[in-house]
């Protein structure tokens, strides 16, 4: 199989949804980062994600809808709920739901599913265009940085599927927020803060106890280069304590920054922001990779807003390797 990349217009819109239609498997742009979508209601069309990505059959999936209705039509709305549909969808957030007639290779055999709306053009159009909804993990190969290009996409997926609509790059950079609203949980942190969420439905409560994952990115390694990921803990002496691991490795390794301090030391600058760090650090990640990096060393950031969700990224990209 050849894996085309096509440009995003009617047309090739109207080529992937054909493709769908028939069970196969087509990867799109989101807000957030790009996804690997089939008809969630193809129990054999699902599958073919699991083989493309190499993901645990356990690890649930979300389904990515273009309105209300669908919604409405494969879960069962909370009051909770029904808040954060109306302040926030479409957008990067997903909702965990009881489920209705949503077949269980989706869900990893559980009785609930996590439903989003993308807020981005392309997704939207491909999912009306498709009038089922589709359910797409990020389009990489499993446990890689998230794709955040299509190219990215073509680097991992190349001769697994047979289509990439190309919808330019992603504003958010990390995945969706995921809030599980059954139990009134936060089950991942994402392109959403926790503290917005909280002023609109109250305190989050931590997730329930599990010995399946409830929600992707909980119970496996994700997100993670070829290179060791070393993640700083923000605080008190963080850049002498990044200089000292630094100095401490033999190989090549380079510093992701945003504060600077490092003298002559390899750095890649991250962005001003956290907001720009979390958006460029899976560019970043697979840009070293390109390289044949062997370390990795992480700034970390207040893990406030936004900076929850990258300080969730890189401790999973990192395997927990915190200095």
């Amino acid at each position: 199989m050849n894996t085309q990349i096509l440009q995003f217009n009617i047309n090739n819109i109207d080529i992937c949804a054909r493709e769908i239609a028939q069970g196969g498997v087509v990867a799109f742009p989101t807000e957030t980062v790009y996804g690997l979508g089939a008809d969630a209601l193809n129990k054999f069309a699902v599958k073919k994600i699991y083989e493309a990505k190499g993901r645990p059959s356990d690890n649930p999936l979300i389904c990515h809808v273009s309105n209300r209705t669908q919604i409405e039509k494969f879960a069962y709305i909370t009051p909770m709920a029904e808040k954060i549909i109306d302040k926030f969808m479409p957008g990067p957030i997903t909702v965990v739901l009881k489920k209705k007639g949503v077949p269980d290779v989706v869900t990893g055999g559980l009785d609930t599913v996590g439903i989003r709306m993308p807020d981005h053009k392309c997704a939207l159009a491909l999912i009306e265009a498709c009038g089922v909804p589709l359910c797409a993990p990020s389009a990489n190969t499993s446990t890689k940085p998230s794709p955040t290009t299509a190219l990215h996409v073509y680097n991992d997926l190349n001769g697994k599927i047979a289509y990439i609509l190309d919808g330019g790059e992603c504003g958010v950079g990390v995945e969706s927020t995921i809030i599980d609203c059954v139990n009134g949980a936060l089950l991942r942190p994402g392109g959403i803060p926790k503290e917005k969420i909280e002023e609109l439905v109250g305190k989050l409560n931590d997730p329930p106890k599990s010995d399946v994952p409830l929600c992707p990115g909980m119970k496996y390694k994700h997100y993670s280069p070829a290179a060791s990921v070393i993640l700083a803990q923000y605080g008190k002496n963080m850049q002498d304590r990044i200089k000292k691991a630094y100095d401490s490795l033999c190989g090549k390794k380079a510093i992701l920054s945003r504060l600077g301090g490092y003298e002559n030391r390899n750095v890649l600058f991250v962005g001003n922001t956290v907001e720009e760090y979390a958006h460029n650090i899976f560019a970043l990640f697979r840009k070293l990779d390109e390289q044949n990096y062997d370390y990795i060393i992480c700034e970390g950031v207040p893990e406030f807003g936004v900076g929850a969700a990258l300080i969730n990224r890189l401790v999973k990209a990192s395997g927990g390797n915190i200095i």
